[in-house]
């Protein structure tokens, strides 16, 4: 009874919150923006009066509605399979040092999660990785993308690894995923140096501006980024909440 009493207080506050956030008038509206601003102005010709119109504009330059996703993913997408090379190393790095043990368990911590925390914890889990999927599916038309939705998807793990001392992931589906993605991250590169003039090259159509499917691979390369940095920080968690286990 407990248990259910504090998965409805949570999930009623979860409710709360989110409407407070859909009505606050400081909030504009979803896909609301004025796209001139926002996009590059090498589009619009000099001494013209051309306006991008989200929900309208076909192919304005590489398709996002967010400027900063037009140049992390596309002007300058090699560098952000940099910067992902650099998480992987360094997840690698913590793997060696702390994960090379044949058997491990859990560490032990100094408290003991209650019922509360527990109940409440996975409850939240599900809220969190909701939006770090929303945020990584609509990196191309809002703030957000694939580094910032990983990043949420790993801090609900870090959630459960907090609240359940018993808890503890299946970290080699975590090594599969992320190799993976990786792998299809440098596949689209090489396509674009294909069928295109250079490497990571746009090779699909750009769409509409503001629609969910545009942009061409820059949504494919977000979801990527988001499951690869998701999956390496949650493997970089549990070394280190995880312990040798001596017998």
């Amino acid at each position: 009874m407990k248990k259910l009493l504090a998965f409805i207080a949570v999930i009623g506050l979860g409710v709360l919150i989110i409407l407070a956030l859909d009505t606050n008038y400081q909030f504009p509206a979803f896909g609301y923006a004025y796209l001139p601003d926002r996009v590059s102005e090498h589009y619009i010709t000099k001494g013209s009066d051309v306006d991008i119109i989200f929900g309208q504009t076909l192919n304005p330059e590489s398709g996002p509605a967010n400027i900063v996703t037009s140049i992390v993913v596309d002007y300058r997408s090699f560098d952000t399979l940099g910067e992902v090379t650099v998480l992987f190393i360094s997840a690698l790095g913590v793997s060696l040092l702390l994960g090379s043990a044949v058997t491990q368990k859990r560490l032990e911590l100094e408290f003991k999660p209650n019922f509360m925390l527990r109940v409440g914890s996975r409850a939240l889990f599900g809220i969190i990785i909701m939006t770090g999927v929303y945020v990584t599916l609509h990196g191309h038309l809002t703030p957000g993308g694939g580094f910032p939705g990983g990043t949420m998807i790993a801090s609900a793990m870090l959630l459960l690894y907090l609240a359940d001392d018993q808890f503890r992931a299946k970290i080699k589906s975590f090594k599969v995923l992320e190799g993976v993605a990786g792998s299809f991250y440098v596949i689209i590169g090489l396509v674009g140096l294909v069928v295109g003039t250079y490497f990571l090259s746009n090779f699909l159509d750009n769409g509409v501006v503001g629609d969910l499917l545009s942009s061409g691979i820059i949504p494919i390369v977000y979801i990527l980024i988001g499951l690869k940095v998701g999956s390496e920080i949650s493997g970089i968690i549990d070394n280190f909440l995880t312990e040798e286990e001596t017998k």
